[in-house]
């Protein structure tokens, strides 16, 4: 099984389905910021877009539209906000948004409310199965959340639902320039960087993986 993540698009998709156009995948996760604040119908034809090439797991990044949750519930793609999906065997637990930010952008919350609505998920996160915990903000003091000073700006009710947790994989995103990957513990955190200008993540499957819950991934520059 070979699954693209995304993230950080911000309205600039081309790179992404220009790769699309070339090579097959054969599920994508999209964990935000699909447009640089709107509009609805460009967020909706993008992950409709999407949607051609395989199929959608979708959230919302605080840059998309306020009303983002109920735009996923319109386009063709899956919405794994506040909520659990599955890729066969596989297990989605997803949460959009960001952790507060200087920009007062237009879907942030508290760490106190990012906590408490992962928490409802903490059985599924522990379960013995292949588990990816789909947020948009990443961890925090990781090398998925630095920003170019060197300050860790991340999450840390995502950070402490791994910790207690231990999913097998977290994808995320929100840092651009935080490209890389890392561990908390068992738990895989990737952060591949924007897709606006042509990064990605590619994360490739066999059944005895996903039944070891070993993580295999590449993370690519269009």
């Amino acid at each position: 099984m070979k699954i693209l993540m995304i993230t950080d698009i911000h309205s600039n998709p081309d790179k992404i389905y220009s790769y699309l156009d070339n090579n097959s995948v054969d599920e994508i996760i999209i964990t935000g910021d699909v447009t640089e604040f709107g509009p609805e119908k460009l967020f909706v034809d993008t992950l409709n877009k999407f949607s051609e090439y395989a199929n959608v797991h979708a959230l919302f990044g605080n840059c998309d539209p306020k009303n983002s949750n109920e735009l996923i519930d319109e386009s063709d793609a899956i919405n794994i906000h506040d909520s659990i999906s599955n890729i066969g065997d596989i297990k989605l637990i997803g949460f959009g948004g960001s952790n507060p930010t200087p920009f007062d952008t237009p879907n942030e919350y508290s760490d106190e409310f990012l906590y408490e609505s992962l928490s409802k998920y903490s059985d599924e996160l522990s379960s013995d199965s292949f588990t990816i915990l789909v947020t948009h903000a990443p961890p925090l003091d990781t090398n998925a959340d630095k920003i170019e000073s060197g300050a860790h700006v991340g999450s840390c009710a995502v950070r402490k639902i791994i910790e207690e947790t231990q999913p097998t994989l977290n994808v995320c995103g929100h840092v651009h320039e935080s490209i890389g990957q890392d561990t908390i513990g068992n738990t895989v955190i990737v952060n591949p960087g924007d897709a606006n200008t042509g990064h990605a993540c590619i994360i490739e499957l066999s059944q005895d993986d996903i039944n070891n819950q070993n993580v295999n991934l590449s993370l690519i520059e269009i």
